[in-house]
């Protein structure tokens, strides 16, 4: 059992925050694991073909994020210091790491894909960030405006949680496994245990699609102490709903835009979406293309695939239509 103390200043200073980065570490341990996260079978099934044959090596992320967990190194995913950050302010984060921690963090990993990081830590980590980056476009960013608005659905319940009941309603509702009780926050961990005085720092609480169903800390210096969870409706997340074209939407757009984005509830090639609707190949392209200009869609490229998705914009538009 983890427990956390809290002071006045911990209640003042305890926010939250979404990870690009954290999501980056946290989906490769689903990948190496995947009969342990069944929740996450339809993006494995449809990311690990994507990963084969886009030719990257990720060799190196992939180890350090050892399976079973029991640790990962910090400087691999750093609590974020803004409620937002952009991949690239956490990979920066990352590559500033000095050189000693990099080494004392890497102690017990003995993969020799690492040595890189163990030889020369400043240029092995501006490899490994080009790593992340190249991941991230085939696996995440096709999903990420999806994965987005789940995160910030979570903390507008917790905000509401925390107007309705205060800190101690908001940290009992996190988790079964979470509970609040005389200033201290009790979490049932796996290989945690002890207690920590938050000294002021407050906590950083991190909603995380790729956790589920586990928690995850961070509770050393001189990061401030973090907890990251489930958020609310992770397992609706990969689930494809019936496409039904939004009327309002369709009188604004043109009913085979508005189809378009309907369909894109999952990230698809132009000859997915030719397929599902009817259309000819040259007319999606089309209106693909209009719609990407209009920044309701968004183009990754995945080996010899161009695979599209809804915008955060898209997202919001089809959320107030109540598709």
């Amino acid at each position: 059992m983890l427990e956390l103390e809290f002071g006045l200043a911990d209640l003042a200073c305890t926010r939250f925050a979404f990870s690009p980065l954290w999501e980056v570490v946290a989906s490769v341990r689903v990948l190496k694991s995947p009969g342990e996260h069944p929740l996450h079978r339809p993006w494995v099934t449809a990311v690990l073909p994507r990963l084969r044959t886009s030719g990257l090596d990720w060799g190196m992320l992939a180890d350090l994020v050892p399976v079973p967990t029991r640790r990962i190194p910090a400087f691999v995913c750093p609590p974020p210091v803004s409620t937002a950050p952009h991949l690239e302010v956490e990979l920066a984060t990352m590559c500033a790491t000095p050189p000693g921690r990099v080494r004392v963090e890497l102690a017990d990993m003995e993969s020799p894909r690492l040595q890189p990081l163990r030889d020369d830590p400043a240029r092995g980590l501006v490899r490994l960030a080009e790593v992340i980056r190249d991941y991230w476009a085939v696996a995440l960013a096709p999903y990420w405006p999806k994965i987005r608005a789940l995160l910030e659905g979570d903390v507008l319940h917790r905000a509401r949680l925390l107007a309705e009941g205060g800190a101690g309603r908001l940290l009992n509702d996190l988790d079964p496994a979470v509970r609040w009780e005389k200033d201290t926050l009790f979490i049932q961990h796996r290989h945690v245990s002890g207690s920590r005085e938050l000294g002021g720092r407050g906590l950083l609480l991190v909603p995380s699609v790729f956790v589920w169903p586990r928690l995850f800390s961070v509770t050393t210096p001189p990061w401030q102490p973090t907890v990251r969870y489930s958020p609310r409706g992770v397992a609706t997340l990969w689930e494809r709903r019936a496409t039904g074209v939004p009327e309002a939407l369709a009188a604004v757009l043109g009913r085979s835009r508005a189809l378009l984005l309907a369909e894109l509830d999952a990230p698809a090639s132009t000859t997915d979406l030719s397929l599902r609707t009817g259309m000819s190949m040259g007319g999606v392209s089309q209106h693909l293309t209009a719609l990407r200009a209009a920044g309701l869609v968004g183009a990754h490229r995945s080996g010899r695939y161009v695979l599209y998705a809804r915008s955060e914009i898209a997202e919001a538009l089809l959320a107030g239509t109540g598709a």
